[in-house]
């Protein structure tokens, strides 16, 4: 679509940290105009009214139906919480809102649930545990890699306040991991665990482990180990705002899409 046509966006969970992110978002890209927020506190308020928050005069509900049943919504923007998000997901999809979700955690049967309704109503949706440009590349890189080295580990860390371990990022990069790496369980086969939990979770035979740290913000190593070599592929977002590229172009691709897409790697070019 025209980067000139003005795109109505609802946004999910504003006082989240990646909500506000997403607010600030808005209010500097000219052919985006946020005409609601959806919270569970503030009802009938209106976001410049928060502290700390952009000057958008910007009505909050707490009634995601009411938000949709009184303004031409063309799309959501969720950074909430797995459940929260899926109910989202499927009002918005009901509405004809196309929903893109930054919420991680979501489960493959969700997933596979939520596209369901998404191609039966003709709604573009976008899924992706992460907005980070580096981090896609990441991801696909990493997959590249496996063909060559079958033996790697995850090692990714975040906030000591994420919810979710180990995180959609790195759960996604494991499935891309797993397309293109040859079946091999690592690890000496006699191997055992002094302190349970010791070696992180088993995910195809190669392992994932998460850290969690105040500090952090998102950060993930792939680690690849051959014969005499190490590749080391990592990614580090400094700040939320590092994220919000990727929304912006999820938001514009979006509008073109009847289908849902899971992963922001599958609408780069």
């Amino acid at each position: 679509m025209s980067n000139q046509e003005t795109i109505n966006i609802a946004v999910a969970g504003p006082r989240g940290k990646m909500g506000k992110e997403a607010l600030q978002m808005i209010a500097k890209t000219g052919h985006f105009r946020c005409v609601a927020a959806i919270d569970r506190k503030n009802e009938g308020k209106r976001i410049k009214e928060l502290e700390g928050f952009p000057d958008l005069d910007t009505p909050i509900y707490t009634d995601i139906d009411q938000c949709f049943s009184e303004h031409p919504v063309d799309v959501l923007i969720d950074f909430t919480h797995p459940e929260a998000g899926k109910y989202h997901v499927e009002k918005a999809i009901a509405y004809g809102v196309r929903p893109v979700v930054g919420t991680s955690g979501f489960s493959e049967a969700d997933v596979e649930h939520l596209s369901s309704l998404a191609e039966e109503k003709g709604v573009g949706t976008i899924i992706a545990p992460n907005f980070a440009i580096g981090a896609v590349l990441m991801m696909k890189f990493s997959q590249m890699a496996a063909r060559h080295f079958p033996d790697v580990e995850i090692i990714e860390l975040h906030h000591d306040q994420k919810r979710d371990a180990p995180s959609g990022t790195a759960v996604k990069t494991a499935e891309m991991i797993q397309q293109t790496r040859k079946e091999k369980k690592q690890g000496h086969p006699e191997e055992k665990e002094l302190i349970k939990g010791a070696r992180g979770a088993d995910f195809d035979g190669f392992r994932i482990h998460s850290v969690r740290l105040p500090g952090l913000i998102a950060h993930q190593q792939v680690l690849f180990g051959g014969e005499g070599e190490l590749l080391t592929l990592r990614h580090d977002s400094m700040n939320r705002e590092s994220f919000m590229h990727g929304v912006r172009v999820a938001v514009e691709t979006v509008m073109d899409l009847k289908t849902l897409v899971y992963g922001l790697e599958n609408i780069l070019e």
